[in-house]
């Protein structure tokens, strides 16, 4: 069976690791709300525009403009663009925890139904959290997620390739096992000092 067109997004959970998006949302109803919708039945082109909102389960997406594409093989591909100044965005729940969420961003969003791959372009992050602590994240000009290879790659320029001089990527790993809360750092012993020694007595003229 064919997915949804929107689960576009849900592919997104695995960017960085092993995330699974919510399992629950494949079975939700989608919600879409925009300034204007424009369909064309010979194109097989919907597009949505100004202020869009797209919601499936816990699952969110924001965007300037969202346009939905459905190829001669029946295959669906999904094209989200940031507004002027801004960045297109999803969040949604993870499988594994109570707790657990995936955020991502960038100023194009492009899945492809057909071969799987979600690709993130210009000002690209994903982000793992455990309620509102982030757990890992990467940035860079490109991600691109191919969730039937259950690989992905990050690089410094938008158009997929890592040249030198253009920029780095960055990621950032925290601990799975995070102190709790209001936990003190243990205290450094304190430095051992020698007692001073008592100044030598002065003689006085009797004894010498």
């Amino acid at each position: 069976m064919k997915r949804s067109l929107l689960l576009p997004m849900l592919m997104l959970a695995a960017v960085c690791g092993v995330a699974n998006a919510e399992k629950a949302d494949s079975t939700k109803p989608t919600n879409i709300e925009a300034d204007q919708m424009v369909y064309d039945d010979v194109r097989q082109v919907k597009t949505f525009t100004g202020n869009v909102v797209m919601t499936r389960g816990t699952l969110i997406i924001k965007a300037g403009r969202v346009v939905l594409t459905t190829d001669q093989y029946g295959y669906e591909n999904a094209v989200l663009y940031a507004a002027p100044g801004s960045l297109a965005n999803f969040r949604q729940k993870r499988d594994g925890g109570p707790n657990l969420w995936i955020e991502g961003q960038a100023e194009r969003i492009e899945y492809s139904e057909q071969t799987e791959v979600s690709k993130l372009f210009q000002r690209a992050h994903i982000q793992r959290m455990d309620g509102d602590r982030i757990t890992d994240e990467v940035n860079g000009e490109f991600i691109s997620y191919d969730s039937r290879a259950e690989f992905y790659s990050v690089n410094n320029t938008a158009s997929g390739e890592s040249k030198p001089g253009a920029g780095r990527i960055t990621a950032v790993i925290q601990p799975k096992n995070p102190p709790p809360d209001g936990t003190a750092t243990p205290a450094q012993p304190a430095a051992k000092t020698t007692p001073a020694q008592p100044a030598p007595r002065r003689q006085s003229g009797k004894d010498q």
